[in-house]
């Protein structure tokens, strides 16, 4: 069965940036065609969808990380490109994958912004 693994979380400051990836774990895998989204959650609050790209490569975006975050991808991973960070987007980001009617999810990897 296909897993995922994200990486690129840490600790940055106030109008940093940090690029998150997401790869399969175990089997090989194309992130080609495929609908990949990230999501965060943040503690105390639900989870959130913060960006999506569909199996024909259209995009969309939360309104509170427009201009700021980019959701790309090649074959062998998919990544969120986030600038200019602030304290709220502080959360345990996930990838999720849609693979033939199913919905895969990450472990989550830890975004803190603070000075």
């Amino acid at each position: 069965q296909v897993q995922f693994v994200e990486f690129g979380g840490g600790k940055v400051q106030p109008g940093g940036s940090l690029r998150l990836s997401c790869v399969s774990s175990g089997t090989a895998f194309s992130f080609y065609g495929t609908a990949t989204a990230w999501y965060r959650q943040a503690p105390g609050k639900q989870r959130e969808l913060v960006a999506m790209i569909s199996s024909g490569d259209t995009t969309n975006y939360a309104d509170t990380v427009k201009g700021r975050f980019t959701i790309s991808r090649d074959n062998a991973k998919a990544y969120l490109t986030m600038n200019s960070l602030k304290p709220e987007d502080t959360a345990v980001y996930y990838c999720n994958v849609a693979l033939d009617g199913d919905n895969y999810w990450g472990q989550g990897t830890q975004v803190t912004v603070s000075s």
